[in-house]
């Protein structure tokens, strides 16, 4: 951005600088939009949700001026520091942290709280850079490799895995925070690009269709015995030989297990956890004043809104309260009442926009642990960006996950932007590199 080397913004990416700036004062604006009253018209007033999150954009201001100011290389060194540090937090939160909504998983600081759970997202990502920067390979896809080599490399991807579980089974079993945790599944989009085999993705992709047809099918004995069926049936079209028909065998007990797997963890789960699965599903009958009311109220803001919207600060929906949490989860819903369908695809467009600039930025990379901490950055706010606004718009389940740097809170978006500016440091630093 800059052409000073001197210049704290030598280097900056200025498109994704832009982006970010957008994003962030938009964000603002549909906040003082879903908290809006008429006795409280000042966006300035830090006693109100739009002044607090005032106050927490001149914290990013500060954090992403800071990070730009620390030499690069500090955030390859201190990679497993910054992981370490933050599991142990995200522990003694759960004995030390304020509840909130019957989660015990945040700091209280004064009138504010801070959330572990959201800045490991960077410390994962920049530890499992770190990690697979030092190998030279995680899956080959070569076809010829001697076992030693095979095992070796099955090694590094099961301990990369290992550092994307840690934080998913802490941050889910001891402070039940399952739309945070299911978040660092989006880190294993990295292990593709390093080399992983797509036969994995493909698996994993059938697995999850199994996963989802499980919780519809209610005879779960009749689909085991049809897909033992389809197995059969298949093997009399392949050359029939003892290796392909293990292969067969195999693969229906890996089905057979994925739906008695889905089964045994539907019936364990909590009421409210299957309530949101069987309103994502259609299962029985839904009471749209209970368990279907935040969707449906999400589904008629949106759709309220038509081309062009009804106008800032014009939503009835937003402004008399039906959407439920519609300054954090729900953001997007008065997006689309009062900004339209022309305001909504800005939104997404902008927030794509970010994602594939930062995927661009990655590939250009001199070092692998830039690239590979890039692409972790893209996988989140992608993940993030999905999920939220799938579950506005009905076709996810309500599990509660911020849009990233729109959100109401400062957790958040101190994480995204801790997250974003650590990789706009390193693509900086290329510049250097080069030199």
């Amino acid at each position: 951005m800059a052409r000073n080397e001197n210049s704290i913004f030598y280097g900056v990416d200025r498109i994704t600088l832009i982006v970010y700036v957008l994003l962030v004062f938009m964000g603002w604006l549909n906040i003082y939009a879903a908290v809006y009253d008429e006795e409280h018209q000042n966006i300035f007033d830090t006693t109100q949700k739009y002044g607090k999150q005032l106050i927490w954009i001149g914290g990013a201001a500060v954090i992403a001026f800071s990070i730009l100011l620390i030499d690069a290389n500090f955030y390859t060194a201190f990679s497993y520091g910054f992981y370490g540090v933050l599991i142990v937090a995200n522990i003694l939160v759960v004995f030390l942290g304020r509840e909130i909504k019957g989660s015990k998983s945040w700091f209280g600081i004064g009138g504010f709280g801070v959330q572990p759970a959201e800045f490991m997202k960077f410390a994962t990502t920049l530890a499992m850079a770190k990690f697979l920067s030092n190998q030279n390979i995680v899956v080959s896809q070569q076809f010829r490799l001697r076992l030693k080599d095979l095992i070796k490399n099955y090694k590094n991807t099961f301990i990369a895995l290992l550092f994307i579980l840690l934080p998913l089974v802490i941050i889910k079993k001891l402070q039940d925070e399952t739309g945070l945790a299911i978040v660092f599944v989006a880190l294993i989009i990295v292990l593709y690009r390093e080399g992983l085999s797509v036969g994995f993705l493909i698996f994993g992709l059938l697995a999850a269709i199994l996963f989802v047809v499980a919780l519809i099918v209610t005879n779960i004995t009749g689909l085991i015995i049809t897909l033992a069926v389809i197995a059969a049936s298949a093997f009399l079209f392949i050359k029939r030989s003892r290796a392909n028909l293990i292969g067969v065998i195999v693969v229906f007990l890996l089905a057979a297990g994925v739906v008695l797997g889905t089964n045994y963890v539907y019936n364990h789960l909590e009421e409210h956890q299957k309530v949101r699965i069987d309103v994502l599903l259609g299962r029985g009958n839904v009471d749209l004043k209970k368990e279907g009311y935040n969707v449906n109220q999400a589904k008629i803001a949106i759709g309220s809104g038509g081309f062009f919207g009804k106008g800032y600060l014009q939503g009835t929906q937003t402004k008399y309260d039906f959407v439920p949490e519609q300054d954090t989860d729900f953001i997007f819903c008065t997006v689309g009442e009062e900004w339209g369908f022309v305001g909504s695809t800005v939104v997404i467009f902008l927030e794509l926009f970010l994602i594939l600039r930062l995927i661009f930025l990655a590939e250009r990379q001199r070092s692998d642990f830039s690239r590979i901490y890039g692409y972790g950055v893209a996988a989140i706010l992608f993940f993030h960006l999905a999920i939220n606004i799938g579950m506005t718009i009905g076709l996810m389940p309500v599990i509660g996950i911020p849009l990233p740097f729109f959100s109401y809170g400062g957790s958040s978006l101190w994480s995204f932007t801790i997250l974003l500016f650590i990789f706009v440091k390193l693509d900086a630093n290329r510049l250097l590199i080069l030199r």
